[in-house]
């Protein structure tokens, strides 16, 4: 009896302590990500202990803050080109081009957008599949949507959209790995584009971005579903004279007035654009002051992928280069004065 109420007790207290650990343990999860795990569990049937335990295991990676302040987009121009616009990426574009020329024209085809643009996004992203990324993608995530309050908002609904995507595709949460910002996979997809907008290009069932052919579907296809426009010109340099140009540039990146007002204005084309076509200015910083171009649909289209004129930018100088080089090596461009 004796012996029995001594088990008893210490069965007692194990008990007790196991609730008081696990009463410690749900306390640990702060409010607001509590919070969030009573979204997940009311609006999309998530377990509440799978995925407190899931955010409570989580680390706060300092130095993604950090990252996110200090964005290589934030370069000058010059600065920003000189590292995407190289010997090394031109290179391996045509390298990738070649290696991929059926899965790039049928996309292309598919989705009436050029296969030197998906090369070259490709190739600002990832170095065509080479640098995918080795964060934590939850780290990434729980960091910048409990963490960074600048844009907690938006990275919290890309945490959503991650969990989602590991439920759908019975991903283990902390297996995938990614950029700083959560991107995925070779066309560096956030969780929300990725559900959106990823395709399965090879038809094996499966939209896995891991893979070469899934990847520039999906570029592709995110190109056309923000409006890219075949056969359109993407900027056209300007020279502008001493026109005041604050305003203009004041006005936005999305095209709002047409080539002719543009002239109107004192700006001069330096390239044929046809006056009906809705552009805006756009500037960047060189190495000897400003340059300046109308940005058209397709540049806008281009900052959908990346809001930053630098970035799209690269992207449409490093596609017009891969496609020059691509019609020379064939025979079908003139060389170059």
């Amino acid at each position: 009896m004796i012996q029995l109420r001594r088990c008893g007790g210490i069965l007692l207290m194990l008990l007790a302590a196991t609730a008081c650990d696990a009463a410690e343990s749900r306390a640990e999860l702060p409010a607001d990500r509590q919070a969030f795990v009573q979204e997940m569990v009311e609006r999309h049937g998530f377990a509440r202990p799978a995925l407190e335990r899931a955010l409570r295991e989580t680390k706060f990676l300092g130095s993604i803050i950090r990252a996110m302040d200090a964005p290589s987009t934030a370069l000058p121009w010059h600065e920003f080109r000189a590292r995407h616009v190289n010997d090394v990426r031109i290179t391996g574009g045509l390298k990738f081009w070649n290696e991929h020329a059926d899965v790039l024209e049928r996309a292309a085809a598919a989705y009436q957008v050029p296969p030197e643009i998906i090369v070259a996004t490709i190739g600002i992203e990832t170095m065509y599949g080479r640098r995918t990324g080795n964060v934590n993608v939850l780290d990434a995530l729980v960091t910048l949507a409990f963490g960074y309050p600048r844009r907690a908002d938006f990275f919290r609904g890309e945490l959503e959209q991650f969990l989602l995507l590991t439920r759908e595709n019975d991903w283990k949460l902390n297996a995938v790995r990614g950029s700083f910002a959560g991107a995925i996979g070779i066309p560096q997809f956030i969780p929300g584009s990725y559900r959106k907008y990823a395709v399965d290009f090879d038809g094996d069932g499966h939209r896995d971005l891991r893979q070469v052919a899934d990847a520039v579907g999906s570029v592709a296809n995110y190109y056309r579903q923000f409006g890219w426009q075949q056969g359109a010109p993407v900027v056209i340099p300007v020279d502008v004279g001493n026109t005041t140009l604050d305003a203009m540039l004041a006005a936005g990146i999305a095209p709002h007035t047409s080539v002719a007002e543009f002239r109107k204005r004192g700006l001069l084309p330096l390239e044929p654009v046809g006056d009906d076509l809705l552009a805006t200015l756009i500037a960047a910083e060189g190495e000897t002051g400003p340059r300046y171009w109308l940005g058209l649909n397709n540049f806008y289209v281009i900052t959908r992928y990346n809001r930053s004129i630098n970035y799209a930018l690269v992207v449409h100088e490093l596609a017009s280069i891969l496609r020059q080089q691509r019609l020379r090596a064939a025979g079908t461009a003139p060389a170059a004065p």
